[in-house]
């Protein structure tokens, strides 16, 4: 019998799977990213979205978001520092892409990391 960490990620791989190309690729690169970055993170759906939380029972930290514009996003249960510079004291939270290449996977994957360090 499948363990709860294993059906949430078959959860997941089929809420990817069921968008359309070429996001379906786009997303599941990503996805590919976060738990390699944070191997930790498990994986699950939360409020519809793909989203990778420290546990089956804690809240999502990052969410994966398919509407206009494909998104990553860190939710408000994640440790937030302020960007400091020109941002003062806002807080980024989400990034929008349209496609991933090497160096965009290298910041994603510093993203997560910066959420479970």
């Amino acid at each position: 019998m499948p363990s709860k960490d294993e059906k949430n990620l078959a959860q997941v791989i089929d809420k990817l799977a069921k968008m359309d190309e070429p996001r379906r690729s786009i997303m599941r690169r990503v996805h590919d990213v976060i738990v390699s970055a944070a191997p930790d993170l498990k994986p699950r759906i939360w409020y519809g979205m793909p989203a990778y939380a420290r546990s089956a029972s804690t809240p999502a930290l990052v969410t994966l978001r398919n509407d206009d514009r494909m998104n990553l996003a860190i939710t408000e249960k994640a440790p937030f520092q302020v960007a400091g510079g020109a941002d003062g004291s806002l807080m980024p939270a989400a990034w929008y892409f349209e496609a991933v290449d090497e160096h965009t996977e290298q910041r994603i994957a510093e993203i997560v990391r910066s959420v479970v360090d």
